[in-house]
């Protein structure tokens, strides 16, 4: 299991960009599948990017295509998700998670930081 802490969330204006940093302690094998989740207000948690930690390959989804994206640096064992061009429904709390042989780690079995707020106002 990995450890992940996330920073940089905050408070934002409709427009604007914020980069979130993915901090990864521990053994990294290049078969990871790492991603960034957001938690809406109504409880659910979706995928917003993903990334294999060895191959690359990112992946992001629909709603955040041609304004999000993700990537990883090995020397920093860190991972990042630049947003721009942010809208009010992107606020959420924003999750990093980790699975090994998995493109998209699952709450059960992944490891998962503890988020980071993103507030996006008009």
């Amino acid at each position: 299991q990995l450890r992940l802490e996330e920073s940089g969330g905050g408070l934002v204006q409709a427009g604007g960009s914020l980069r979130l940093s993915c901090q990864i302690s521990g053994r990294i094998f290049s078969d990871y599948g790492m991603g960034w989740f957001r938690q809406d207000v109504d409880g659910g948690r979706h995928w917003v990017a993903l990334i294999r930690w060895g191959a690359g390959s990112p992946i992001v989804g629909d709603a955040v295509k041609g304004r999000f994206t993700i990537s990883r640096d090995s020397a920093k064992n860190t991972l990042y998700l630049q947003m721009n061009n942010l809208r009010s429904e992107d606020s959420g709390v924003y999750y990093c998670a980790a699975e090994r042989q998995i493109m998209i780690p699952s709450t059960s079995s992944g490891s998962w930081g503890r988020g980071t707020q993103v507030t996006v106002y008009s």
